[in-house]
């Protein structure tokens, strides 16, 4: 079994501590779902948001989803002028037998613009 880092983002419609959750948990689920993957493979989980996001923590959502046992961090994105807004990106570590090569990052709606080299 080895460690893995499992890239991911959404960008939100709004900035709305329930939107955010729904997106948050959509995200982290497909995740684990292209990975083949479950919650007792996390690791840890690190969280960004743009500037513009402040109405909740997206770790929050995950907490609310069940996942108490797995570390999570939560930070701010870099300001960086012309950048797309609202958007929550993941870093998440897992156990997993996949080689780096078949590490499927997820990058949801209009994020997918953000990493286009990796993105589906």
């Amino acid at each position: 079994m080895a460690v893995r880092a499992v890239r991911g983002a959404v960008q939100l419609e709004r900035d709305e501590a329930g939107h955010m959750g729904e997106q948050v948990r959509e995200l982290l689920t497909a995740v684990l779902d292209r990975n083949g993957l479950t919650a007792d493979d996390l690791i840890s989980i690190w969280f960004t948001a743009t500037p513009d996001l402040h109405s909740d923590f997206p770790a929050a959502a995950v907490r609310h989803h069940g996942i108490a046992d797995v570390p999570l961090l939560c930070a701010r994105e870099l300001d960086v002028e012309g950048a797309m807004p609202r958007v929550v990106r993941l870093l998440a570590h897992v156990e997993t037998d996949l080689p780096k090569t078949r590490i499927a990052h997820v990058y949801l709606g209009a994020a997918a613009a953000l990493r286009k080299d990796i993105a589906p």
